[in-house]
């Protein structure tokens, strides 16, 4: 990978899920059943708009972002299964684009390990 689509790609990336995150953290929250889920589950109603607006897309909090929204994203993954809910795809491609993103430091395309031919 070129060290420009790089610079480009992957901020793009970053912003995508973080807004695409926030937005259905915000909904979620918004909806009439998630009080009853939030208050089941044990989780404050605003740690999902927080892990995926603020702490994944400002640059300072990437990493410790990432981390928690790793770890949101493994809860919301067993709390589905366990409610007998298995279409966890997005979840899954979520946890895969936040794991691309803390990959990638801003010291540039060496940050990569690509192996060469």
């Amino acid at each position: 990978m070129n060290a420009p689509f790089t610079k480009f790609s992957i901020p793009v990336l970053r912003w995508t899920v973080g807004l695409v995150v926030l937005l259905a953290s915000v909904r979620f929250v918004l909806s009439d059943s998630a009080a009853h889920f939030l208050a089941t589950a044990g989780l404050p109603a605003w740690i999902r708009p927080v892990l995926g607006g603020v702490l994944f897309l400002l640059p300072f909090t990437a990493l410790i972002g990432g981390y928690l929204l790793l770890a949101v994203f493994a809860c919301a993954v067993l709390l589905h299964v366990l409610h007998g809910q298995y279409d966890v795809g997005s979840l899954l491609v979520y946890a895969a684009a936040v794991l691309v993103c803390m990959g990638y430091t801003k010291s540039g395309p060496g940050a990569f390990q690509h192996e060469r031919a």
